[in-house]
């Protein structure tokens, strides 16, 4: 194994960790002390700007940023991957166009806007929130899959094994599927970090959670006008999802070559 994977592992593993069992173990997040301590006193990283526990909130904090990212990402590719595979693979081309000219219209739509709009009609709340953010990443994610469904040699290969009588379930969504995967996870990769700040910023707005929540990205948000006083409020949560971001792509790069390599070898 590379040293760059065995570093992408570190880097995912460290945020992981601390968001599925940081729950389990850190004390209750409330105000026990001032707020903006620093370490001291009782409290290893200090208190944020409620006066609560620091250290308390990074652990309880990293299972609703990871598990609403997550959410977002696989409820876009779970509708947008098998929209672009029947769109291309049909033989009426006004399907395929009606799709990618009608899903364009979100294009021209800023993040951000529908978010003022879900928080101007009171639709709060996490199911609105994933939902919402899953539709704003949908028409990229489609038209980048359907990109790489209609690349040349995609293309090639799908004539001939049309030629020869193969069924259609095999050739688009076995073989075409297949070709579009390491697109579609390089894609998911570098998304993340959009992903992650828009859920922060609605979260922060209090469209998903509440403002004072424990969650990473609501911390920064909170804390990030007491950078000078109590700057570990503000950098090891900001940390944490960088680390995890960066280790994310990471792995898929070092992944994606040693598969290019191993094609080559071949």
């Amino acid at each position: 194994m590379s040293a760059g994977r065995i570093a992408g592992g570190v880097l995912v593993g460290v945020p992981l960790l601390i968001a599925v069992a940081g729950p389990v173990v850190a004390a209750p997040a409330r105000s026990v002390a001032a707020p903006l301590q620093p370490p001291g006193g009782g409290f290893l990283l200090g208190t944020d700007a409620l006066g609560r526990d620091l250290l308390a909130l990074v652990l309880r904090g990293g299972a609703s940023v990871v598990g609403l990212t997550a959410g977002a990402l696989a409820l876009a590719y779970l509708v947008a991957v098998p929209l672009a595979l029947c769109a291309v693979s049909s033989r009426r081309r006004w399907v395929d166009e009606a799709l990618v000219r009608s899903l364009d219209l979100l294009l021209a739509v800023p993040s951000l806007l529908l978010v003022l709009v879900l928080a101007a009609t009171g639709r709060r709340g996490l199911v609105p929130l994933v939902l919402a953010v899953a539709l704003l990443q949908l028409p990229a994610v489609l038209r980048l899959v359907r990109a790489a469904a209609l690349a040349p040699g995609c293309r090639a290969a799908v004539e001939a094994m049309t030629l020869q009588g193969e069924p259609w379930w095999r050739i688009h969504l076995g073989y075409v599927g297949r070709a579009v995967l390491p697109v579609a996870i390089v894609d998911a990769g570098t998304r993340t970090v959009g992903v992650l700040g828009l859920l922060a910023s609605a979260n922060f707005l209090g469209l998903g959670l509440p403002p004072g929540s424990a969650d990473w990205a609501v911390l920064v948000e909170q804390n990030r006008t007491a950078l000078f006083l109590q700057p570990l409020a503000v950098l090891v949560p900001a940390g944490l999802l960088v680390t995890l971001c960066a280790g994310l792509t990471l792995l898929i790069d070092r992944g994606l070559a040693a598969r290019c390599a191993r094609e080559v070898r071949v």
